[in-house]
C-alpha cells in the first residue's frame, strides 16, 4: 500500500470520526436539556373540555394501505375514543387493493350504525401515497384539529383529553406524544427498536423542544392544527418522510410543537427483519431527502438562532450518521495495516479516541433515557449495558443497508413509498409466520452483507499476527451485526 493511498485512507477515516463526535457532542447537549428540562405542560393554556363552548371539532385520520391483520383491532380501538360524538369525525384513507376492503367496509357500515360519525374514503389511485391520502382527506375534514394514526397504534381512550386542550396556544401548530411499543420483549430485533425508539422519543424530543429547537412530527401518535398543515404549504410527497418535511416548514414560518413525553401511545414494532429492512430504509432515505430539501432553508433562516439551526442541521443529517458509520467500519481494517506498516503515522491514530469517546457519551445518554422508562435499578443497568452493545453490533450490521439508503437519499434518486406491514402480534405466542404482505424475495444486499461478516472476521484474525488488539472489540460487533442481519434475513426470507 502506498503512502499516498494510506494519506487518502486516513483522510478519510478521520472526517468520518470526526463527524461522529459532533454528532454525539449533539447528542451529550440534548442529554443535558433533557436532565434540565422543567415540564411546563400544567401551567401552558389549556381549553376546558368540561365547557362545552370550549370543545373543538376533531378530525382522527387512519391512513391505512392493506392491513388485514390490524383493521378489526384498530376500528375497535378508535371507536373506544371517548370525546363527544358531535364534535369527531373518524376518516378511514383506505388506499388497499386487497380483499382487506370488504372487511373494513363492513365493520365501518356497523360503527356507523351506532352513531359514530366515521367515513370509508378511497382513492382510484395511490398517488402521493400516505401523503397523497392525508392531503385529500384533509380537503374535506371537518375537524379544526387533525389526528393521525398508522394502522398498528392503539391510542387510550381518554388520548384527545390530554392533547386537544394543549392548541388553547393559538401558537401550537402540533402535538405529539410518545410511542409505546405493545411487543418490546418479542424478540432480539423488536428489543434494539424499542430501545432506539425510546431514546429519540425521550432524549432528541425533549432535548430538542424543551429549549425551543426543531422537532419532527412522527407520522403518527400526534395532533396537527389544520391551519398550521395549510400554512406550512399542506403535504407534499416529494420525501419518504414528508412528516418530517412538513415539521420543518411549518416551523419555519413560527408554529410552535408540543411534545408530550408522559402520554404514551402504544404500537406495534416489526418483528421480521424484512419489515424493519424496509422501514429503516423509507426513515433513513426520508432523513437524506429531507436534508437535500431544507437544509439551506434552515440555515439561512433569520427567524431563528445559531443553536437551533445548528441541532436542526444535525436532526437532518441523523440518517447520514450510518454512512459515517460504515466509512469507518470498511475502513477501520485497512487502518490497522497502515498503522503497522508507517510507524511514523502512529501519532494520527489518536483520532481513534474519537470514536472510543462517542461510544462513552451516547451509552450515558441512552442510560438516561433507558432508565426514564425501565427503571433505575442494578438489574436494569446491568440489562442495559447488554442491551446497549447488542443494539450497537446489529446498528453496524444495518449500517450497509442504511448507507445505501442514505446515498439514494443525498442523490435525489427517487422511489416507491414501502410501506411497514403489520403482524397483530401483542404477545410472546402470538406469530408472523404465513403474512401475505411479507416481501418474498431475498435482499441483494445480503451477498454482500454475508462478504461483509467474512471481511470482519479477518480483521479479528489480523489482529493475531499483528499483535494488536485495539480494533478487536470494534471487529467482534460488527462481525456479529453483520452476521445477525444476514442470518435473520435468510431465516424470515427478506
Amino acid at each position: 500500500m502506498g503512502l499516498t493511498i494510506a494519506f487518502i485512507i486516513i483522510a478519510i477515516y478521520s472526517t468520518a470520526l470526526i463527524l461522529i463526535f459532533f454528532y454525539s457532542l449533539s447528542q451529550l447537549n440534548l442529554l443535558i436539556n433533557y436532565l434540565t428540562q422543567k415540564r411546563q405542560n400544567d401551567e401552558a393554556p389549556k381549553f376546558n373540555l368540561l365547557d362545552p363552548k370550549e370543545i373543538p371539532f376533531v378530525t382522527i385520520q387512519l391512513p391505512i394501505y392493506n392491513e388485514e391483520y390490524v383493521m378489526e383491532r384498530l376500528l375497535d380501538n378508535i371507536a373506544k375514543i371517548e370525546y363527544p360524538k358531535s364534535k369527531l369525525e373518524i376518516q378511514v384513507l383506505d388506499d388497499s387493493t386487497d380483499a382487506s376492503v370488504q372487511d373494513t367496509a363492513k365493520q365501518i357500515e356497523s360503527l356507523q350504525r351506532s352513531g359514530l360519525d366515521i367515513h370509508h374514503i378511497r382513492r382510484e389511485n395511490r398517488q402521493g401515497f400516505k401523503a397523497g391520502a392525508l392531503k385529500e382527506g384533509l380537503e374535506i375534514a371537518k375537524g379544526e384539529y387533525v389526528a393521525i394514526f398508522d394502522a398498528d397504534f392503539l391510542p387510550e381512550s381518554d388520548w384527545l383529553k390530554k392533547t386537544v386542550p394543549y392548541f388553547k396556544d393559538e401558537e401550537i401548530g402540533v402535538v405529539q406524544t410518545r410511542w409505546g411499543h405493545i411487543n418490546r420483549d418479542y424478540s432480539t430485533l423488536t428489543r434494539i427498536q424499542a430501545f432506539a425508539l425510546d431514546a429519540h422519543f425521550t432524549l432528541e424530543q425533549v432535548g430538542r423542544n424543551s429549549k425551543g429547537h426543531f422537532i419532527n412530527f412522527n407520522g403518527t401518535a400526534g395532533i396537527w392544527r389544520k391551519e398550521c398543515i395549510l400554512d406550512a404549504g399542506n403535504r407534499e410527497g416529494d420525501t419518504l418522510t414528508e412528516d418530517l418535511d412538513l415539521s420543518y416548514r411549518a416551523q419555519l414560518k413560527n408554529w410552535k410543537f408540543k411534545y408530550l413525553e408522559d402520554v404514551e401511545t402504544p404500537a406495534e414494532l416489526p418483528v421480521v427483519i424484512s419489515a424493519a429492512r424496509s422501514q429503516q430504509f423509507r426513515w433513513n432515505k426520508g432523513g437524506a431527502e429531507n436534508f437535500r430539501k431544507t437544509v439551506w432553508s434552515v440555515i439561512t433562516a433569520k427567524n431563528i438562532p445559531f443553536r437551533t439551526k445548528f441541532h436542526g442541521v444535525m436532526h437532518l443529517l441523523n440518517s447520514s450518521m450510518f454512512l459515517c458509520v460504515f466509512i469507518v467500519a470498511l475502513l477501520s481494517i485497512p487502518m490497522l495495516y497502515i498503522k503497522n506498516t508507517y510507524g511514523h503515522l502512529g501519532w494520527i491514530f489518536q483520532v481513534t479516541s474519537f470514536f472510543i469517546i462517542s461510544t462513552i457519551i451516547l451509552f450515558i445518554c441512552y442510560w438516561f433515557t433507558y432508565k426514564s422508562i425501565q427503571g433505575s435499578s442494578f438489574d436494569n443497568f446491568v440489562d442495559y449495558i447488554k442491551l446497549f452493545f447488542t443494539f450497537f453490533s446489529v446498528a453496524l450490521g444495518f449500517s450497509l443497508h442504511n448507507s445505501i439508503a442514505v446515498l439514494e437519499g443525498h442523490m435525489g434518486k427517487r422511489s416507491e413509498f414501502v410501506r411497514t406491514p403489520k403482524f397483530n402480534i401483542n404477545s410472546l405466542t402470538d406469530s408472523w409466520k404465513g403474512n401475505k404482505y411479507l416481501a418474498k424475495k431475498l435482499s441483494p444486499n445480503m451477498v454482500i452483507e454475508f462478504a461483509l461478516m467474512i471481511y470482519f472476521l479477518f480483521g479479528m484474525y489480523s489482529a493475531v499476527p499483528l499483535n494488536d488488539f485495539g480494533l478487536f472489540p470494534f471487529h467482534l460487533m460488527l462481525f456479529l451485526g453483520f452476521g445477525f442481519v444476514f442470518f435473520k434475513s435468510l431465516t424470515s426470507k427478506a
